[in-house]
């Protein structure tokens, strides 16, 4: 059955048309894209896309079904990233009604239906995301034809969505298990979690603004989020303190890594269109290493305004950004991609290796 006539209106007057094949709802949110090829489970419950709309480059998506929601060891969905869907929408050139997959249990489009999230088709997302590359990311809205005067706001400046997409209370997995990290959860993936947990770490999961500095633990962990870091102030001045109070090791990623490097004294800026992918390739600085990464993040760190004690770990080889931050002395750094990708290759997850291995020193 064909869906209802669809625009998306960007804020500069450009409109796209399509139908829709998600939950039928105006909405409104920031226009994004990311060119991975597949993984678009993994992507839309990630809660770093809270308040967007994702744009997928590649042309056919949904030919894979969606896997169940199942819930393994520690609480923790097997397949999924979070516990729903945090992208506003979804937008793409080519659904696939049809789908096939061992894993597979529902079609995109009856958990889009479920989760009560739009999902539009028919677009030519490859001229969306060249006129987004070169206006650079803008706010846009999802229309129904026959809903003119359901007409949406989107908000996404000066909102905090890590406090939206924060848990907000203190859990803990694999508790009594080796050593204890402290996680800042600012919207964290559950393979970042899956990740500390399969290396043998006790996990102490805690809201954003947590005050932490008085608790026991071997390491901190600085988790990946949506949204604007300048909004997350509560975080920084808590990680001052534990900075100056203790040498602890400190791992951050993606926001993360923005969070870090703010505690150090620099500043964040936001890129024109971020970077929201699978094949981004960065170089670990002094080395001539590239890796191809999995990332999703609108803001970078301004490398030139890092203190003396820092330095920058990782470098982006498409648009020179900062992918990662190091302290010259003490245990602490991070990367702005995501090593434990989800979708997306594994090339780095050495990070956490490392940082595992810097709690029994």
């Amino acid at each position: 059955m064909e869906g209802k006539k669809v625009t998306l209106l960007l804020d500069d007057g450009t409109a796209f048309h399509g139908t829709s094949f998600g939950y039928e709802q105006p909405v409104a949110g920031e226009v994004v894209f990311n060119t991975a090829m597949m993984g678009y489970p993994e992507s839309l419950t990630d809660p770093s896309y809270a308040g967007q709309l994702m744009t997928l480059t590649y042309p056919l998506v949904g030919n894979y079904g969606v896997p169940p929601f199942s819930v393994g060891a520690n609480g923790i969905a097997d397949f999924m990233e979070s516990d729903k869907i945090y992208a506003s929408a979804i937008i793409v050139s080519d659904y696939s009604e049809r789908y096939c997959h061992w894993n597979a249990v529902e079609s995109l489009a009856d958990w889009l239906k479920r989760e009560h999230v739009p999902g539009i088709t028919g677009i030519d997302t490859r001229q969306l995301t060249k006129v987004l590359r070169e206006h650079g990311v803008m706010m846009g809205k999802i229309l129904f034809d026959d809903q003119p005067d359901n007409i949406p706001e989107a908000h996404y400046e000066g909102v905090n969505f890590v406090d939206q997409v924060s848990c907000k209370e203190v859990i803990t997995y694999n508790g009594g298990a080796g050593k204890r990290v402290v996680l800042v959860d600012c919207g964290v993936k559950n393979n970042i979690l899956r990740s500390l947990i399969n290396r043998g770490v006790e996990v102490v999961r805690v809201p954003w603004n947590y005050d932490y500095t008085s608790m026991d633990f071997d390491g901190l962990f600085l988790a990946n989020g949506p949204g604007d870091p300048d909004m997350c102030g509560d975080a920084v001045e808590v990680i001052r303190r534990q900075m100056s109070a203790s040498r602890r090791p400190i791992c951050g990623i993606c926001m993360g890594n923005q969070l870090l490097a703010k505690a150090g004294g620099a500043s964040i800026y936001k890129l024109k269109y971020g970077h929201r992918s699978h094949n981004q390739p960065v170089r670990l600085v002094g080395t001539d290493r590239c890796f191809v990464t999995s990332q999703n993040h609108g803001y970078a760190v301004d490398a030139t305004t890092l203190g003396s004690e820092w330095e920058e770990l990782f470098v982006n080889m498409n648009d020179g950004s900062n992918e990662g931050i190091r302290h010259k002395t003490h245990p602490w750094f991070s990367s702005q991609f995501h090593p434990e990708a989800a979708a997306g290759p594994v090339d780095t997850d050495f990070m956490f290796d490392k940082f595992v291995d810097a709690l029994v020193k």
